[in-house]
């Protein structure tokens, strides 16, 4: 809505465009910044701004907000909590509330539903994980904007580690969607109460009423705290996850991370609301808990249960109730063969299976792993962690394969090298420094590794970021040189500096110009200036070289719409000829000796996805554009001369670069995985958390899914690759510096 009459132009040097609305606290605003990034402002009331309490409040949701930076949270991007009149600026989210969207087209079914269930759990993982209560989850505050849903608004939220305020009077909370302890006793809350709200948040999504509805906000308060939850029009699937979420008790409800291996593994479609279509497309630890609700042994002077019926045990109980009790051993078993290992579910003709000596069993004339593809000699599974210079940072590492050697990077690690035969490390060069997101290894040459060093925040006046050469047999340290920082606005990528053949190419600490080194000596082979104005990045296009490059005022404002290709001789580093590029435009692969580009589309100064392919021809100075069918949303990556996009759900679709033509759409069981990684007669994704999937490049038809491996926040977009394929073996990289690896004919075991 437009600004009102006394509402103020700008706040804190941002002018403000419209008023998006107004609550009991503040009123909040939709602002730019100077780059054209819009940003929503939170204003608080001028009542409140004299109130020494109130303020304590919002400098903790400041504090709270700042603290939690996941791929479902809105980050901070300003604040000034001790203005005259408070206030906060965050990423603006566009997209209704889940309120908003309840009240327009009812309650949401299905793989909708899944996926808000997921997102808003890994949401409460990353609230969770930094040690903020959020306190206040409700409908008004979870928005769900085109790449999942988004929660917002910490004002009653506090860090764990931090006091509560005594509200003297007040119940500070919204009585539907509080939690038992919340109501009783607010200074004892803690992260399970989240969860408690995220159960009655699920309820209200799949019904379009919360499970203690009553008359009256006291009523509703009482049925929370001593009644059992409405849940009849809950799916069957969906039902038995809540109720565990719902226990009256903490202790009894399921932690964030917890809650995960229970969503995930629902069902596509979540089935109805009768326990007797439980079982239509249930996966296989649906299938598995199920199992154990009917069949376990049960506990002294517990009632036996028995499958009399498709949906009640003798004693009549529903399922759901009767998981509620049993989510913990069905959950630490699942815990258990991650940390061993994992697990695969094998989807073949007949549903799932698989077989006792953990291989693959596949259709008639598909194979997993390509003919001729061997493992390293003497190969065996292996599960590693690598400690970098900063141990608080979760970050992960990227990998290359070189024999029987992997060298990876990224994070608080410039470089290890580890056996690929069983995951040892022979040496490791750690950054002390903190990372850019993204920045992982540079690559490695016969004898030479090279890496992205950080400088810590204490030391000397230095160079922030360096490109490291690493003597690949003994870790020692060769050469380093200062590494520029704007050339990736260029290309949207997080590192600006490649390897081809024995030679490294960067961009120096001024942004001006490339410079070619021998990788392991450090002689400098040749230097060459940015054509005039503009800011530039090197691009591989196979054994060839490209630099592309773009004006400072688009990069300044954050607008790189009008890219130029310049072919950059790799014996003298000249420049060819200008092509200009129509953008903005991704540097995404190489299909038959041409660059492939994917083309953003923007709503504003926002990429909302892809909705072009253009393909460049240095040779025949061509560039051609072709048009996507739609606009695909996700992460960009291309495999043997296909350009693929895995969205954030997991749907992955294969289009052909040449015509831009759908050629498949599949549905995986991993969310937020990048890739892929071809080897192997496969095509491999893999999430922060160590899922991978494998696809047959054909059709997508998945070959097999591992189980998660690590902690790791899977709405990330853009990640590069995770997978190293070394013959028949894979290397995956997950979260907290995790690496592990196994034979692709034998991936990991069902749990």
């Amino acid at each position: 809505m437009s600004l009102r009459g006394g509402d103020p132009v700008e706040i804190g040097g941002y002018p403000l465009e419209a008023r998006l609305g107004s609550g009991g606290m503040g009123t909040v605003f939709l602002a730019r910044t100077s780059s054209g990034r819009p940003v929503a402002i939170k204003l608080i009331h001028q009542q409140y701004a004299g109130d020494d309490e109130f303020r304590i409040r919002f400098r903790q949701e400041v504090a709270a907000a700042r603290r939690v930076s996941g791929a479902f949270t809105a980050a901070v991007v300003d604040a000034a909590p001790e203005a005259e009149q408070p206030w906060m600026a965050t990423t603006y989210i566009e997209g209704h509330t889940l309120a908003q969207r309840i009240a327009m087209k009812g309650p949401l079914n299905g793989a909708e539903l899944r996926r808000l269930a997921i997102g808003l759990a890994e949401a409460l993982r990353d609230i969770h994980r930094v040690g903020v209560v959020h306190r206040d989850l409700k409908p008004s505050n979870v928005v769900l904007s085109p790449e999942g849903p988004r929660v917002i608004d910490f004002g009653i939220s506090r860090a764990v580690d931090q006091q509560t305020l005594t509200m003297t009077g007040r119940v500070i909370g919204t009585p539907p969607f509080m939690s038992p302890e919340q109501l009783q006793a607010p200074r004892g809350v803690g992260p399970r109460s989240d969860v408690f709200s995220l159960g009655t948040l699920l309820v209200y999504s799949a019904t379009g009423h919360g499970p203690f509805d009553a008359d009256s906000p006291y009523m509703t308060a009482y049925q929370v705290v001593h009644e059992e939850p409405s849940l009849g029009a809950v799916p069957v699937a969906l039902r038995a996850v809540v109720e565990s979420c719902l226990d009256k008790e903490p202790e009894g409800r399921p932690s964030a991370d917890e809650l995960l291996v229970l969503l995930r593994d629902l069902p596509a479609d979540l089935g109805g609301t009768e326990a007797n279509g439980a079982g239509t497309g249930r996966t296989r630890d649906m299938i598995t808990q199920h199992h154990l609700s009917t069949r376990a042994t049960p506990a002294p002077n517990a009632p036996a249960t028995s499958p009399d019926g498709p949906g009640t045990g003798s004693t009549g109980t529903p399922i759901g109730r009767r998981l509620r009790r049993r989510w913990r051993p069905v959950l630490a078993a699942a815990v258990a063969v991650a940390a061993i290992g994992g697990g695969v579910a094998v989807l073949q003709a007949g549903g799932l299976g698989g077989n006792g000596g953990g291989t693959v069993s596949a259709d008639k004339g598909s194979s997993v792993a390509a003919p001729g593809a061997t493992l390293p000699a003497g190969f065996r599974p292996w599960r590693k962690t690598v400690p970098g210079g900063r141990a608080d940072i979760p970050d992960e590492l990227r990998c290359v394969a070189r024999g029987d050697a992997i060298f990876c990077g990224g994070g608080g690690v410039v470089a290890t090298r580890i056996r690929a035969t069983d995951g040892s490390r022979v040496w490791t060069a750690k950054s002390p420094g903190v990372p850019v997101q993204g920045s992982h290894l540079v690559g490695a040459t016969d004898d030479t590794v090279l890496g992205y060093r950080f400088a810590a925040q204490d030391a000397p006046q230095g160079p922030p970021s360096e490109v490291v050469a690493i003597d690949a047999n003994n870790g020692r340290e060769l050469w380093s040189v200062p590494s520029g920082a704007q050339s990736t606005a260029v290309t949207g990528r997080s590192q600006d500096a490649v390897v081809l053949g024995s030679t490294v190419v960067t961009v120096d600490a001024s942004d001006s110009r490339f410079e070619a080194r021998d990788a392991h000596s450090g002689d400098l082979t040749w230097t060459t200036p940015f054509p005039g104005g503009t800011l530039c990045a090197p691009v591989p296009l196979g054994p060839q070289l490209l630099a592309m490059c773009a004006t400072h005022a688009e990069v300044d404002g954050s607008e790189v719409r009008h890219s130029t290709l310049y072919t950059l001789d790799r014996v003298s580093g000249k420049l060819g000829r200008p092509l200009a590029v129509d953008g903005p435009a991704v540097p995404t692969g190489v299909a038959d000796g041409r660059l492939v580009l994917l083309h953003e589309h923007m709503e504003g100064t926002a990429s909302t996805g892809y909705d072009g392919v253009a393909r460049v021809d240095p040779a025949a100075r061509k560039v051609t554009y072709s048009r996507l069918a739609k606009t695909y949303t996700g992460t960009p990556g291309m495999a043997d001369g296909t350009v693929y996009v895995s969205s954030q759900t997991g749907l992955v679709t294969a289009l052909d670069p040449a015509t831009g033509r759908k050629q498949w759409s599949r549905q995986m069981g991993v969310e937020g995985a990048s890739g892929p990684v071809e080897g192997a007669g496969a095509l491999y994704f893999s999430s922060a958390t160590g899922r991978v999937v494998a696809l047959s490049p054909r059709d997508g038809k998945t070959l097999w899914t591992t189980d998660p491996q690590a902690d790791g926040l899977t709405g990330e977009q853009g990640a590069s690759p995770r997978v190293t394929v070394a013959g028949r073996a894979v290397i995956v990289a997950a979260d907290n510096n995790t690496l592990f690896a196994f034979d692709t004919q034998k991936p990991p075991k069902s749990g």
